[in-house]
C-alpha cells in the first residue's frame, strides 16, 4: 500500500445553476471529502491507497463506497454504522468566483470513528499515513483516533503527511491550533496553507514560518499560496512553484487535489521541486469543474503537462 488515509467522505450536492441555494431546483450530486479526494486523486495517478472511515447504512454510505471502489481505492478499512447517516453538504454558487458550503454532518457515522476502528497492520504497511486536521474537529472520539493512527505509524516507521486543513465551522481557532501542536510532532511532512501557517506559528512570513514548523518536527514543510503558487522548505533547501493558468469554475478541492500531487512525486522519489509542480497541476486542474475530484488527471492525462507542453485534441 502506498498511502492509507483516514477521514470523512460525504455526499456532495452542487446547484446546476448560480445563485441563492434557496433557489435552486436540480443539483449534480459528487463524493468528496479531504482524505477521500486525495485518495482518488492519488489512485488516478497509479497509487494504491486505502481510506479508512465509517459510513451509515444507508444509500447514501453505499454510493459512496461504490464510487471509491471505482476509483480503485481500497475501502476494506470503511467500517457500515447502523445508528449513524452518512453526511452531506452543499455548495451555494453565488458567483462563478465565489462559493459558499454548508455542511450537514454532526452526528454523522464517520464522527464516531474511535481507536477501535483502526487495524494496526494496515497501517503500519503503507509507505505513508495521511491525515488532515479535518478528523480531529468532528468529534473527541475522532481525535483520540487520529492520535492513535499516529502512534501505530510512528511505532511502525511509517512517515506521515498532515494538512491541517482548518475548519472554523467545526471549531475554534484555539481549539484548532492546540490539536495541531499535538500532532505536527509525529509528522514527517506537513502540507499547509498561509492562513494555517500563521496560526500555528504566529507569523505570516513563509520562511520565518516554515522554519518554525521544521523544528516542530517535520522534514518537509510545503505553504500552499493558492492562485500565487506553493513554497516547498526543507532544512537545506527553499522551493518555489507557481500555478499553471487554467479556465478556474471552483477552487474548492484544489488543496487536496495539490497534496496528491505532492506526495506522489515524494512516493517516486522526485525531488522536492518536481513535487511541487506535480502538486501545483494537479491543483490548477482540479479547479477547472464543480466537482472536487473530477478535474484529476490519471498519469497518461498528466505527462504532456510534466513536459511543459500540451496535447491538442481534435
Amino acid at each position: 500500500m502506498d498511502v492509507v488515509t483516514l477521514g470523512e467522505a460525504m455526499v456532495l450536492f452542487v446547484p446546476d445553476r448560480i445563485g441563492l441555494l434557496r433557489y435552486a431546483h436540480t443539483f449534480s450530486r459528487y463524493v468528496a471529502g479531504a482524505e477521500s479526494n486525495l485518495a482518488v486523486g492519488m489512485a488516478r495517478l497509479g497509487h494504491h491507497v486505502g481510506w479508512i472511515s465509517r459510513v451509515g447504512d444507508d444509500e447514501f454510505g453505499q454510493y459512496v463506497q461504490a464510487f471509491l471502489r471505482g476509483e480503485r481505492v481500497d475501502v476494506s478499512g470503511v467500517k457500515v454504522d447502523p445508528d449513524a447517516p452518512t453526511g452531506v453538504f452543499f455548495k451555494e454558487r453565488r458567483r462563478s468566483d465565489s462559493t459558499r458550503v454548508y455542511y450537514y454532518r454532526k452526528g454523522s457515522a464517520a464522527s464516531m470513528l474511535t481507536p477501535d476502528d483502526l487495524d494496526a497492520a494496515y497501517i503500519a504497511q503503507a509507505r505513508y499515513l495521511h491525515l488532515t486536521g479535518i478528523t480531529p474537529a468532528l468529534s473527541a472520539a475522532c481525535k483520540d483516533t487520529i492520535m492513535h493512527a499516529l502512534h501505530i505509524a510512528t511505532e511502525a516507521g511509517v512517515p506521515v503527511s498532515f494538512d491541517p486543513n482548518l475548519r472554523q465551522k467545526l471549531w475554534d481557532t484555539e481549539a484548532a491550533r492546540a490539536a495541531y501542536l499535538d500532532i505536527l510532532p509525529h509528522v514527517s511532512l506537513v502540507l499547509t496553507s498561509e492562513e494555517e501557517a500563521a496560526l500555528i506559528t504566529g507569523t505570516t512570513k513563509h520562511t520565518e514560518a516554515a522554519r518554525i514548523l521544521l523544528e516542530m518536527g517535520p522534514s518537509v514543510v510545503v505553504i500552499k499560496l493558492g492562485a500565487k503558487g506553493a513554497l516547498g522548505f526543507t532544512a537545506d533547501e527553499k522551493v518555489f512553484a507557481p500555478v499553471m493558468p487554467v479556465d478556474t469554475v471552483e477552487t474548492v478541492g484544489a488543496g487536496d487535489a495539490f497534496n496528491a500531487g505532492f506526495l506522489s512525486g515524494q512516493l517516486r522519489g522526485w525531488d522536492l521541486a518536481a513535487s511541487l509542480k506535480l502538486g501545483t497541476i494537479l491543483g490548477a486542474l482540479a479547479t477547472t469543474v464543480p466537482g472536487d475530484v473530477d478535474g484529476l488527471p490519471d498519469w497518461e492525462e498528466i505527462q504532456p503537462y510534466l513536459g511543459g507542453d500540451r496535447t491538442i485534441e481534435r
